[in-house]
């Protein structure tokens, strides 16, 4: 396992990429994400994610605002969990890990509230990063 986040196998400077963030639930529910009572959990968790990327300085003390460059928020229904991936980029000169961060876990956070009248059980897992790359 690399100790750094930041510098790849062969030494090379990395930008933040993704952060992950399961949602586990029942697989009936999970099976049901599209067609819930409020809509579409998956769209809603998609767009409310790169919203919150947009808006992590107001949220993290100390976060600098960023230009960012591209977010996205990739959600992925597997038998009982909503699996997230959220990356972000900018062209500033600090990492934006923080971003996509806040991206997976509001999209969590989505997923949890559009569902949690049918599936009051379910569960929001870790976040953690999985990749950061500077280039």
């Amino acid at each position: 396992m690399n100790e750094l986040s930041h510098v790849d196998e062969a030494g090379e400077i990395r930008m933040v990429d993704v952060g992950s963030k399961p949602v586990r639930m029942a697989p009936e529910t999970a099976a049901r994400l599209a067609e819930l009572p409020k809509g579409d959990a998956l769209a809603a968790a998609r767009l409310a994610g790169i919203m919150a990327a947009k808006r992590t300085a107001e949220l993290i003390p100390l976060c600098h605002p960023l230009p960012l460059t591209h977010v996205a928020v990739e959600l992925c229904v597997v038998e009982s969990a909503v699996e997230i991936e959220a990356s972000a980029e900018t062209a500033a000169q600090t990492g934006v890990e923080m971003e996509a961060l806040v991206a997976a876990s509001v999209a969590a956070l989505t997923v949890y509230d559009m569902a949690k009248g049918v599936d009051p059980a379910m569960e929001i897992g870790e976040v953690r990063l999985l990749e950061k790359v500077k280039e």
